[in-house]
């Protein structure tokens, strides 16, 4: 019996000092060449390998890893960016960066925002199965942003900073069209920071 104890004693002391070690960068030119190995803090379960690219007048694409507490993978698209993360959980396994946001419509849809009005309708593709809402507020001006999320990140966003609420649905064109006259960017900045930070 004592040596059971033993055994299991000194597997709690191997494995409790044991880290996660991921990949780190941030690609601001579409490219995570210059990735480094990071021993994770404690509390982090999880890698994180992420793509958004904007498709606005001018076109930027991000790529990012690192550690993560409770990352999900699945995609966004929110008619003027695209996001898609993938996340896993043993060391290093997030050597390869995140796919490019899919092209291909898998036959949803869900109304997003722009700057004139949350009436524009946007494709969900690959496993976005959801038309998701988020609010936020500058000040007294009330910002919007609409698009479409897989299940796995509608799931994932109970809290996100400067975020006051997000609501999924399902249903093609289930987020409403209501109609908004101020910037969408500070939003769309806190929802991609969240991914990009958490």
């Amino acid at each position: 019996m004592d040596l059971q104890i033993s055994i299991f004693l000194l597997f709690v002391i191997f494995t409790a000092g044991h880290s996660l070690s991921c990949y780190e960068c941030t690609g601001l030119t579409g490219s995570c060449a210059d990735q480094k190995l990071k021993r994770c803090p404690g509390g982090s379960s999880k890698c994180l390998s992420l793509t958004a690219v904007s498709q606005g007048q001018i076109s930027v694409k991000v790529k990012t890893k690192d550690c993560d507490v409770d990352c999900h993978s699945g995609s966004m698209n929110f008619g003027i960016s695209k996001v898609s993360s993938s996340c896993c959980n043993t060391d290093q396994c997030n050597v390869h960066d995140a796919p490019d946001p899919p092209n291909t419509p898998n036959g949803k849809k869900c109304f997003y925002c722009d700057d004139k009005s949350c009436s524009n309708t946007v494709n969900c593709s690959w496993t976005e199965d959801r038309c998701i809402t988020a609010t936020g507020a500058i000040g007294d001006q009330v910002l919007v942003v609409k698009g479409c999320a897989s299940k796995s990140i509608c799931d994932a966003t109970s809290f996100i900073p400067n975020v006051e609420g997000i609501s999924c649905c399902e249903g093609n064109l289930c987020n409403g069209s209501q109609s908004v006259t101020q910037s969408v960017l500070f939003l769309c900045f806190s929802l991609l920071s969240y991914f990009l930070m958490h």
